[in-house]
């Protein structure tokens, strides 16, 4: 099974999201989304497995969500997907991907709901 990580190493949720996946066995293709971007097609795939709205995405501290206009509840996905690839910081970390299903892991637990075998760590 395939496990991608959209991680910030300077997170802690993010690090311990990691180590929950590593310690279930699981070796994640690692994206520092920071350093590597996502491109809007990358994004596009993220979406369309999302077991949370395309909202949940975004991260509204310390990022430009409110000059940007992204509390505007009529945007539509397309339009946050397209904010989150001009804007990376956007991306509400850590968030993670596995063949079938995705979603933000903030708090660390949710990781439950997509990859039951992790483990606390």
């Amino acid at each position: 099974m395939t496990v991608t990580l959209y991680h910030n190493p300077a997170c802690g949720t993010s690090r311990n999201v990691l180590a929950m996946i590593r310690a279930a066995g699981i070796e994640p293709v690692v994206v520092e989304y920071l350093k590597t971007p996502p491109t809007r097609a990358d994004l596009d795939v993220l979406a369309s497995r999302l077991v949370v709205p395309v909202r949940d995405l975004l991260r509204k501290r310390g990022t430009p969500y409110a000059e940007l206009g992204l509390d505007d509840p009529t945007l539509a996905d397309g339009d946050i997907l397209d904010a989150i690839a001009a804007h990376p910081v956007l991306l509400n970390r850590p968030v993670v991907m596995t063949g079938q299903a995705a979603r933000p892991c903030r708090p660390k637990e949710t990781l439950f709901e997509i990859l039951p075998q992790a483990r606390l760590a």
